[in-house]
């Protein structure tokens, strides 16, 4: 029998001594009237805060109206949110089946062992904080670790203090397509099978991925980076965040959905082909980062 979450069964979490009233009112009257949902408010408040403070969740419960239950739910279910201050840089290191036999568990030993901390905890200085995780979805590149979203596939231990020494000093994202660590991906449509990379729209220094969306009765084109870890996007008009949208094939004009789901929000995942064996799919809800990599 599931038992009931009473508001007296949430676990404190950390206080904002002094929350903007102002711009927290802002956040949530912009995603209350686009139709947004409370993904997207807690998100733009972890992006100004780098976490979830207590007082900030009461002040959202009151004035959207939502239950303080709820809210604390949806904080805890995704591993993207954080009731706790993060450190500057958010290190994540995989633990899965393909991660751990290639030697993940070492890796994870060595990053707490020059950190100085556990995996869970962060700095003294705050400047880092590290997490583990069971999949970050890139299993045949593992052991893989993620720094500040940025992808690292196959790390060894001698490395690992080369790629806190970068992080401290700030990775440069105008170097990013010269940066053999960090790849780029060359896709099609699984339909047609026709490239949908676009060399006269770059990201991040290189060549796009270009497909259809629509939305609102819009249509238009979405490009996204071809980076594999990389969030950078365009679109031809605004399209609000929490919002699915489907994603279509620019040649064939079918629909990229797969039969999966997003393992983090549930939305319909977006499938296409990358040249040269495997598949990868990406989230359709604005604003989710959930993708996997599967490299034949």
């Amino acid at each position: 029998m599931k038992k009931e979450v009473l508001v007296s069964d949430i676990a404190p979490t950390e206080s904002c001594r002094h929350p903007d009233m102002t711009n927290l009112l802002r956040i949530i009257n912009k995603h209350n009237a686009a139709g947004g949902g409370l993904i997207a408010i807690l998100g733009e408040i972890q992006d100004e805060y780098g976490y979830l403070p207590e007082d900030v969740l009461r002040i959202v419960s009151d004035q959207s109206g939502r239950s303080l239950v709820d809210i604390y739910g949806v904080a805890t279910f995704y591993r993207s949110f954080s009731l706790k201050p993060r450190g500057r840089h958010l290190v994540c290191a995989c633990l899965g089946t393909a991660c751990h036999v290639r030697g993940a568990p070492r890796i994870v030993d060595e990053l707490e062992r020059q950190l100085g901390i556990k995996a869970g905890e962060t700095t003294a200085d705050k400047e880092f904080t590290l997490e583990t995780v069971n999949c970050l979805g890139a299993c045949a590149l593992g052991p893989v670790v993620v720094i500040d979203g940025r992808y690292f596939s196959k790390v060894r231990q001698s490395r690992v203090g080369q790629l806190l020494d970068e992080a401290r000093n700030g990775f440069d994202s105008a170097e990013a397509a010269k940066d053999k660590r960090i790849f780029a991906l060359n896709v099609n449509c699984p339909h047609c099978n026709c490239g949908v990379m676009d060399e006269t729209f770059a990201l991040d220094g290189l060549p796009s991925i270009k497909v259809n969306v629509s939305h609102g009765g819009k249509e238009g084109a979405l490009w996204l980076s071809c980076l594999y870890g990389s969030y950078s996007v365009a679109a031809e008009f605004d399209i609000p965040a929490n919002v699915i949208v489907p994603f279509c094939c620019p040649h064939c004009e079918r629909e990229l959905t797969s039969a999966s789901t997003c393992s983090m929000c549930s939305a319909p995942m977006v499938h296409m082909l990358v040249q040269g064996g495997g598949t990868i799919q990406i989230c359709s809800r604005r604003g989710c980062r959930n993708h996997m990599l599967d490299v034949a």
